[in-house]
């Protein structure tokens, strides 16, 4: 018998294994596909690396504004979808090293519950056997949402999975969905030559960040040819022709778009299904799976985390979900997961990154606010650099100089908000972001111009 069994190895699940291991568990993990997930294997990593390879790409293409002379360079799509696909493979082979060195017992196959304390695997051969737990750990993650009108065929119309491995780039292609997904493949075929339309629902693309960010990204990537069309829905899509034939209703009416492939980029949808849950009489609402503040179920012993749940589908959260959750198994006090600082990343070019209130939820929740913004036009690090696109905006409150939230929008700012994250967990006022000194030149002293400008004691505005 197990301490623990995690069904599903993704950053939730894998994280959650190791932490156990080292906590005295003895652990059993069951994977259907490849260990790392989603996120290793279909996700967060080989997009990482096929962003890289478009931002090369545009390196190169601009590398005479930099003094230096190139030639013509030439995108291989093969190479460097070939390339993604070895960076995956080399990150699931790391996750099956630290399975080894902690001494986890890997079980490949489909995890079922036959009870609180028992799953039922079955292999790819249809084989089943059970395993028995004190405790359960469901981290089964998400998958491509699939909506009636977008029915996925994995080649007309795919979702983000197949858009990492498609077999000749297109040479027209809608994206429907300007989230983070959505954004990120965007920006990377476009960045190729592919002629891309991004169509969103919502008034605005990436609508759960600040509206300046949102109109920013936009602005940049219109005036880079990319279309946009916001406030718009794909109604239906006709693939029974050489190419997709698209119905789009717009506030001016609808159009019909051509192109070689559509990307389904609405979302993700929980994998709850077939796993046993109405057994065991697990209560799940709108397709999560409901848990109390260290993951456990309405079932004693039954926990769940990552993108099952109702916090945030990301990776960063599922990890922190899991460490929580065979904390409170191993009988430690671990604190809660403080939902609202939770940082948020968008690793299209220029990068977006926030964390906390965005100015309108600030002013929704009753805060008298302090804003401030650094453009990074004015950022002699990003003039060198050439990339000085972008801002850095910090949101304060008034009243007492809590740091409400942060919203980054450039070069690399995905590495520069966990120091908003950090002051944030510090309950660090906007006196002490604005008196801690920081270098010169980087990019991060944005951070504390954005903190001046909200104080009036801006000095390179």
């Amino acid at each position: 018998m197990h301490d623990v069994l995690i069904i599903g190895s993704g950053p939730g699940g894998y994280v959650a294994a190791i932490r156990a291991a080292q906590l005295g568990l003895k652990v059993g993990i069951i994977e259907k596909e490849s260990l790392g997930g989603i996120c290793l294997n279909w996700g967060c990593i080989p997009t990482k690396a096929l962003l890289k390879s478009a931002q090369v790409f545009s390196y190169l293409q601009h590398a005479e504004s930099y003094g230096i002379k190139a030639g013509s360079p030439k995108a291989d799509f093969d190479a460097i979808v070939k390339r993604s696909r070895g960076v995956a493979e080399k990150m699931s082979k790391g996750v099956q090293f630290l399975m080894r060195k902690n001494k986890i017992d890997v079980i490949s196959g489909t995890g079922k519950l036959v009870s609180a304390t028992k799953v039922e695997v079955t292999d790819d051969k249809g084989a089943k056997k059970e395993y028995s737990a004190k405790n359960i750990v469901l981290a089964t993650g998400g998958r491509s949402r699939v909506l009636p009108n977008l029915p996925q065929d994995g080649k007309k119309i795919i979702g983000y999975r197949e858009a990492m491995n498609l077999p000749k780039q297109p040479k027209k292609m809608v994206v429907v969905g300007a989230g983070a997904i959505g954004v990120e493949f965007a920006y990377f075929y476009h960045t190729l030559g592919t002629e891309v339309t991004l169509v969103e629902y919502m008034p605005r693309i990436l609508p759960v960040e600040d509206a300046d960010v949102s109109k920013e990204l936009e602005k940049i990537y219109q005036k880079a040819g990319m279309r946009i069309l916001t406030g718009a829905s794909v109604e239906k899509v006709d693939t029974s022709g050489k190419d997709c034939q698209v119905l789009v209703k717009t506030q001016k009416g609808e159009e019909t778009i051509a192109c070689d492939v559509v990307l389904s980029a609405v979302g993700v949808s929980t994998n709850i299904e077939n796993l046993g849950l109405e057994l065991l009489g697990v209560k799940t609402e709108k397709g999560k799976v409901i848990v109390n503040e260290f993951g456990e179920t309405s079932v004693k012993g039954l926990y769940a985390i990552g993108d099952i749940t109702p916090g945030q589908a990301l990776a960063h959260v599922a990890s922190a979900e899991g460490i929580i959750a065979v904390e409170k198994i191993a009988g430690l006090s671990p604190e809660p997961l403080d939902y609202n600082n939770i940082p948020g990343c968008t690793y299209c070019v220029p990068e977006v990154a926030s964390v906390g209130y965005t100015e309108e939820a600030a002013k929704e929740a009753g805060y008298t606010l302090k804003v401030g913004k650094f453009p990074f036009s004015a950022s002699g690090k990003a003039s060198a650099a050439g990339q000085n696109e972008g801002f850095v905006k910090v949101v304060y409150d008034a009243k007492y100089g809590e740091l409400l939230g942060a919203h980054f929008i450039g070069a690399n700012v995905t590495e520069m908000i966990a120091e908003i994250v950090v002051a944030r967990k510090l309950e660090t006022t906007g006196h002490e972001v604005l008196k801690a000194v920081h270098p010169h030149p980087t990019m991060s002293e944005a951070i504390m111009e954005a903190t001046a400008a909200a104080y009036g004691e801006v000095i390179h505005l």
